[in-house]
């Protein structure tokens, strides 16, 4: 799957995004350390160890690179950045029931925004699988022979 980039200063608006998640309950956290396992354990039981492991990782960096969706202290989604490799958004997920609802969307931005505080101008979407997803929710474009990228070199 190829990777695609995306222009952080020019990232849609997100108060509209988050507002439309705040009316139905739904909020995004940045998670912190001591919440690690309760959140890689919930990434490895919806979306499996290697996603696991490749979230997690970004929790240690300073700050954190992995957000959650919860309503309440149910957790629907995460996202991560900053996670394999540096300015890199992925992966994430959203439970299937709580498809539909802009969790994704909210995710997404919520990460990018975080990259772009972090002084960077572009971020890349590793391994990219619904191409049509990123370039309407933030304007993502195909880099041309990306695919494998990174994850060539997988055990």
């Amino acid at each position: 799957m190829p990777d695609m980039l995306v222009k952080l200063y020019d990232l849609p608006d997100s108060a509209p995004v988050y507002a439309a998640l705040a009316e139905q309950g739904i909020t995004i956290k940045r998670v912190m350390t001591p919440n690690y396992n309760v959140v890689t354990d919930w990434i490895r039981t919806h979306f499996g160890d290697g996603w696991a492991c490749e979230a997690g990782s970004a929790v240690y960096r300073q700050p954190s690179g992995l957000f959650v969706a919860v309503c309440g202290k149910e957790i629907l989604g995460f996202a991560a950045c900053n996670a394999t490799a540096k300015d890199y958004f992925g992966p994430t997920g959203v439970l299937e029931s709580a498809r539909g609802k802009g969790i994704g969307r909210a995710l997404l931005l919520r990460a990018l925004e975080a990259l772009r505080e972090e002084g960077y101008a572009y971020a890349i979407i590793g391994g990219v699988g619904p191409q049509g997803f990123y370039r309407k929710a933030c304007g993502a474009i195909l880099i041309p022979d990306s695919s494998p990228g990174i994850y060539s070199d997988l055990l």
